[in-house]
């Protein structure tokens, strides 16, 4: 099969993310996460992944939303953003240090109302979760290792004709070059079982995109 992809070089990326719409208050929270988290900045998703985020959201109409991921709260206001006024997201993380900044963020983009954050472990917040009361759009970017677990999970609380994604499925490269040393070695076999689940589950129709660290797109039957 011919090539028919672009190399995303870190010069195009620039000219990607130029292009893509990044208001203040996320540029802001983008910078302060870059500089107070430098370890962990690689955590947070680009603008043009949040400018995706919040179209898809509107797109389907979505009124309840769910993440697995908080961070500092970047997605989480991409997502909140594209919900109506009286829609939700319950978010998840395990950290009140980065959520603390997610808070006052979602404070000045005054979708603080539409936010539930949840701490502790999501697998174990994703099972109180009821069947009858199901997402809309779901957003999984927790740790990697339980990612066979999340997507299971999440398809069970998403409603037929949610929209479910799935970030990091490239995983630096990983996944294709069978890497197996260490944290990330399992963090990449993990993100590994959960395409090969994703690609051949009949439950829903799922799309493999090269955006940002790679995304998986999967439409709940």
């Amino acid at each position: 099969m011919p090539d028919k992809f672009v190399t995303l070089t870190p010069d195009l990326h620039a000219y990607v993310v130029a292009h893509a719409h990044e208001d203040p208050l996320l540029a802001r929270l983008r910078v302060e996460t870059e500089k107070t988290l430098p370890d962990r900045a690689e955590m947070q998703i680009a603008p043009d992944q949040g400018g995706l985020i919040n179209l898809l959201v509107r797109a389907i109409g979505a009124r309840r939303a769910l993440e697995l991921g908080t961070f500092t709260g970047y997605s989480s206001i991409c997502i909140a953003r594209g919900l109506p006024a009286d829609g939700t997201l319950i978010t998840c993380d395990v950290s009140e240090e980065w959520t603390a900044v997610a808070r006052r963020y979602w404070a000045e983009a005054g979708v603080g109302d539409r936010i539930e954050l949840r701490i502790g472990a999501a697998l174990e917040t994703l099972a109180t979760f009821p069947d009858s009361e199901p997402f809309d759009f779901a957003f999984i970017d927790a740790d990697k290792r339980n990612y066979p677990g999340y997507w299971e999970e999440t398809l069970r609380v998403v409603r037929p004709g949610g929209l479910i994604m799935v970030d990091n499925v490239l995983y630096g490269g990983r996944v294709a070059a069978g890497d197996e040393d260490g944290d990330a070695g399992e963090s990449a076999q993990a993100i590994a079982r959960t395409n090969e689940l994703i690609r051949d589950d009949e439950r829903v129709d799922a799309v493999m995109l090269g955006v940002a660290d790679g995304i998986t797109l999967a439409l709940r039957h």
